[in-house]
């Protein structure tokens, strides 16, 4: 069989793969929220990612790009140094406001979350130089190139920038989709892929996680 060759078991492997680290009663209440507000929520494996990133990092300080309902907010700070403070920036109050409660009945002090309402690419731009471990970008897709600037420029030496739908729902694997948001997701990669101060990895979790580690 050549490899990458789907099989029929291929549904089993990703349901085991997303199952194999099951989410407490804090992350399902938070994710139960995020539906009713019509913002989704990273699968658990691609949590699990995030947090083994920020642990694998030491993160002290990370950036969130798209709150949502604190869903990866929370797996980035149980992965990050006791100390460390979450940066996460939303345009919508809701989304915030409900963030933040998850974050209260995680038991996260208040002074490790910074949540900042407004533009992704009006705040970016207003954030230290390379201060960050992490940077997560999970928002609008089209913003995606503009985000790959500013979250390498923020990253310190050996930092990573994830982001989240890198596979848009397997539309980036057939040519044939060129809607504006496949279009930029693609461009973030093949930029990645090919800038050599950068070395990213594609990983297959939820709706794909592109990693990108800064030389």
């Amino acid at each position: 069989m050549t490899p990458g060759t789907p099989t029929s078991t291929a549904p089993v492997v990703s349901d085991y793969v997303e199952g194999y680290l099951t989410e407490d009663e804090v992350l399902q209440t938070a994710r139960a929220r995020g539906a009713e507000l019509g913002c989704p929520s990273v699968g658990p494996g691609a949590g699990a990612a995030l947090r083994f990133l920020a642990a694998t990092l030491r993160a002290r300080a990370v950036v969130e790009v798209g709150t949502g309902s604190g869903v990866s907010g929370l797996w980035l700070l149980r992965g990050m140094a006791p100390d460390g403070v979450l940066t996460s920036i939303d345009v919508e109050p809701e989304h915030q406001r409900a963030a933040k409660r998850a974050f209260a009945e995680a038991g996260v002090p208040p002074g490790r979350t910074r949540l900042i309402m407004g533009q992704a690419l009006e705040v970016l731009p207003r954030l230290t130089d390379g201060g960050y471990d992490l940077v997560l970008v999970a928002a609008a897709k089209t913003e995606y190139p503009r985000c790959l600037e500013e979250g390498v420029r923020l990253l310190r030496p050996g930092g990573v920038i994830v982001f989240d739908n890198a596979l848009c729902d397997g539309r980036v694997a057939d040519p044939a989709h060129r809607d504006p948001e496949t279009v930029a997701i693609r461009e973030v990669a093949r930029a990645v892929r090919d800038d050599e101060s950068l070395v990213p990895v594609l990983l297959p979790l939820d709706d794909g996680l592109l990693a990108v580690t800064k030389l």
